[in-house]
């Protein structure tokens, strides 16, 4: 998948997917808002987006994706808290990366009317600083399964809902590969 030379040594390694019964565009929109306090990570919001409720529409002002985004995972920004856009293409895939981890979206049509929605989290653990890196594990390990399968089933029952009235919304600009 792409990026996956991004981060050598990964001890974390997680792909997940789900199929969708809607064309890559209806999904699209939905991956391009991700993010703590924006469209919400379409989970469980009391735990994944302080107590916000997850989007139920696409948002059209969280639709304009450029290399180098952030994307928060919670409200305080950092290089450990947010991942950056690094390449994409428009209903094709996405790439989020930070110092130890990368996480890939792809979109692959499977037919007129289905898409299959990879995703892959790739971490290395920081063991210079213990106390932070185990922390990290037990969170990653036990938190990956559950969290990533509500928020693809997420995406899945947006981008259905949505599949048969997709908005007129273009990409920003061309993506780029890493």
């Amino acid at each position: 998948m792409p990026a996956d030379n991004l981060i050598e040594d990964a001890r974390f390694r997680a792909t997940r997917a789900v199929t969708i019964d809607a064309p890559p565009e209806a999904a699209w929109p939905w991956l391009v808002q991700i993010g703590c306090l924006r469209a919400g990570w379409y989970t469980n919001d009391l735990l994944d987006n302080l107590g916000h409720p997850s989007a139920q529409e696409i948002v059209p002002e969280l639709q304009d994706l450029q290399i180098g985004q952030c994307v928060p995972m919670s409200p305080t920004r950092s290089e450990k808290t947010s991942f950056k856009v690094t390449a994409f293409e428009p209903n094709g895939s996405l790439v989020w990366a930070q110092p130890l981890s990368t996480w890939v979206w792809t979109l692959t049509p499977l037919s007129d009317r289905q898409t299959r929605l990879v995703t892959r989290l790739r971490v290395r653990y920081e063991w210079r600083h213990p106390m932070s890196a185990l922390l990290s594990m037990v969170l990653i390990e036990f938190g990956d399964f559950p969290m990533m399968r509500r928020m693809l089933l997420g995406i899945k029952r947006r981008a259905e809902a949505t599949g048969h009235r997709l908005p007129n919304l273009q990409p920003s600009r061309e993506g780029g590969r890493p």
